[in-house]
């Protein structure tokens, strides 16, 4: 039986190739664009766990959800599931900014990034995912 949201694509391909086909199917800036989110998610945070979910949606977890990798028409958007936890001293956060749970990140075609920002931004979310698993592992089983 297959969850919701697994780890395995369409055929049995791995998240990482669903990955690859989106940003070859892409074929403007769009992929090269996600593909440079990809790497510097992965400089960012080694052990992150790709995974493809909501029928097309490219996901980066470690220990839940970093961020989704979204492409539409005019823009990439990294959307970070707890974004609105986090500190953005870069002022990367330019979209979803009036909820209370998550922040994205859109990105248009000729934007430049700011690498080291950006693996900051994931470094952070990987610490509060890890920070958030840690509090509920110490807390006792019926509390």
């Amino acid at each position: 039986m297959k969850r919701s949201g697994s780890k395995e694509g369409e055929g049995g391909d791995t998240p990482s190739q669903l990955i690859d086909a989106r940003i070859n199917e892409l074929s403007d800036w769009r992929g090269e664009m996600l593909a440079r989110v990809r790497t510097l998610i992965k400089q960012a945070d080694p052990e992150v766990v790709e995974a493809w979910k909501w029928r097309g949606v490219p996901v980066w977890e470690h220990a839940g959800i970093l961020c989704t990798g979204e492409t539409y028409k005019n823009v990439v958007k990294m959307t970070f599931a707890k974004g609105a936890s986090l500190e953005d001293p870069s002022g990367l956060f330019n979209s979803s900014l009036e909820g209370n749970t998550r922040r994205a990140i859109d990105i248009h075609e000729g934007d430049k990034i700011d690498d080291e920002a950006l693996k900051a931004l994931i470094r952070a979310a990987v610490a509060l995912n890890l920070s958030v698993r840690a509090t509920r592992s110490r807390k006792p089983k019926n509390a």
